[in-house]
This record gives structure tokens, sequence and C-alpha cells, in this order.
């Protein structure tokens, strides 16, 4: 596959962009959060009160498997990854973020940064990840 798509099955997007573009032997995906195709969200849960309580390592969790499922659609998968940029809402979360990440990625996996943000948008939401990954093409692929 070349070129840019929304994937039908996932959240769509909150505006005119892709889930995911490829150029060349490189794959870009949009900034991905846990957000449902439903709107709601992985690792928000609220009480018969309304006390709303978020889950930083659920919500890490669910933006890398929501990324990985993206990749997916384009024959590759986290394996390919390359770099990511990680936006938190409050570095207080660092910790659980940072500890589901090395679940799933070590010191041989993409680059990373992360940075702290004002807000991202939904007030529910408190990570935010897009990413790169190289896939080379094979001989046979469009070009």
């Amino acid at each position: 596959m070349t070129g840019a798509s929304v994937i039908e099955h996932l959240a769509k997007p909150r505006g005119r962009f892709p889930h995911v573009k490829v150029a060349g032997d490189f794959i870009y995906v949009s900034g991905t959060s846990s957000r449902r195709p439903d709107n709601t969200f992985v690792g928000v849960s609220v009480d018969e009160l309304g006390t709303t309580d978020l889950d930083i390592r659920a919500q890490t969790r669910a933006v890398i498997e929501n990324i990985g499922e993206i990749l997916g659609t384009v024959g590759a998968s986290l394996d390919d990854l390359v770099q990511v940029t990680a936006y938190l809402v409050n570095m207080n979360d660092f910790g659980g973020y940072n500890e589901v990440y090395a679940e799933l990625f070590d010191e041989t996996g993409p680059t990373r940064t992360t940075v702290a943000v004002h807000q991202l948008p939904h007030p529910h939401l408190l990570i935010e990840i897009q990413a790169v990954a190289y896939r080379p093409r094979s001989n046979g692929e469009d070009q």
C-alpha cells in the first residue's frame, strides 16, 4: 500500500487527516490515543457519583495496541517502529507510562521522545503517541 488512509474500523480522526501514510519505505502514524470507535476511551471509568478515574497504564497499552493495529493494515508491525513521540498531559504519569512501554519495547526498539503538553483533544486523554516505522518494500510491491 502507498499513500494515506483512514481505517474504517478504528476511531475516526477528529480532523481531516489519515491514521497512516506510507511514503516509500517509511510509514507515518498520526497521533493515536486510547479512543475507541464508539468515542469512549480505554482507561477511563466513572463511578455512580460521576467521579472520573483515568488510568495511564491502560491508556498507554491501548495507544500502543492501536498503533500496532494501524501498522498491520499496511503490512507492518510494532517491530518495524523506528521512532515514537509520546505526549503526556502530566509528567506525574511518566512512571506508569514508562512501565507499560518497557513491557513492550527495550533498548533495541524505537527511539523515543516524551514531552509534556498542556492538553490533548479530550479531557479524558492522558497520552497520545505518534510514530514512524520503516519497512523496506519488496520488489513486487507498488512503488
